[in-house]
C-alpha cells in the first residue's frame, strides 16, 4: 500500500492550500488516516486525523483549529487537508499517514507519504 500526496507549495501569508492523499494498492482497509507536519528544527506534530468509519471522527491540533479541515471520500482512498488562512507558521514538510489493514494477512500497518513541503511566506 503507498500513500502519494498532492497539492503543497508556496503561499503567502493568508492563502490557502488543499493537500491530498490518496491510498492505493490491493485488498485494504483505512482505519484512520491523518496529517502530520515538521518544521526546520521541530519534532513532528500531527496536524489533523480523520477515522474513516461511521461520520468520521476528527481531530486538530490547537494551533490549526478554526483555520484547518480534515475530510476523506472513503470511495477514492483520498483524504484532504484545507489549509485557510495560512500563517508562516505553517510552514513545514506535511505528510499524510494512514492506519491500514491488509486484507490477505489482517495485519495493521502504519503507512507514510513522502512528505509535500509547504511554505508560507509573510
Amino acid at each position: 500500500v503507498q500513500l502519494v500526496e498532492s497539492g503543497g507549495g508556496s503561499v503567502q501569508a493568508g492563502s490557502s492550500l488543499r493537500l491530498s492523499c490518496t491510498a492505493s494498492g490491493s485488498r485494504f482497509s483505512i482505519t484512520t488516516m491523518g496529517w502530520y507536519r515538521q518544521a526546520p528544527g521541530k519534532q513532528r506534530e500531527l496536524v489533523a486525523s480523520v477515522t474513516t468509519s461511521g461520520g468520521g471522527s476528527t481531530n486538530y491540533a490547537d494551533s490549526v483549529k478554526g483555520r484547518f479541515t480534515i475530510s476523506r471520500d472513503n470511495a477514492k482512498n483520498t483524504m484532504y487537508l484545507q489549509m485557510n488562512s495560512l500563517k508562516p507558521e505553517d510552514t513545514a514538510v506535511y505528510t499524510c499517514n494512514a492506519g491500514i489493514v491488509e486484507h490477505s494477512t489482517t495485519r495493521y500497518l502504519e503507512v507514510w507519504g513522502q512528505g509535500t513541503l509547504v511554505t508560507v511566506s509573510s
